[in-house]
């Protein structure tokens, strides 16, 4: 697969501790984007951070929060971007879906060469 120079960032921002269909959140919605052969996704966790409810998650030394946030990242062409969101409607109830464009400088894997 390759990627043209101008792709899409799709950015999803969740809890730590949401679920869908009995798994992690973040779980579900990387192997949703496996399964529809999306060019790539990766789960960052956050350290603190806030969302629209205004309540701060935070990994502070004191006390331990089993709800950080995380942001899935997910690269591909504007299309396959658009028609995997329709696929997590009913995945998230609440969190933050973002897009942007990027420039794909290279995609590469091992497994061609």
């Amino acid at each position: 697969m390759s990627l043209p120079g101008k792709a899409a960032l799709l950015r999803i921002f969740v809890g730590e501790a949401d679920r869908a269909d009995g798994r992690p959140l973040h779980e579900a919605i990387v192997l949703k984007a496996r399964e529809q052969h999306l060019a790539g996704a990766t789960v960052v966790k956050g350290v603190m951070g806030f969302g629209a409810n205004s309540r701060v998650h935070s990994a502070g030394v004191l006390r331990l929060s089993e709800d950080l946030p995380l942001i899935i990242e997910i690269v591909d062409e504007r299309a396959k971007i658009d028609a995997f969101l329709a696929h997590l409607d009913g995945l998230i109830r609440e969190g933050l879906a973002t897009i942007e464009e990027v420039e794909v400088v290279w995609y590469r894997s091992s497994k061609g060469r």
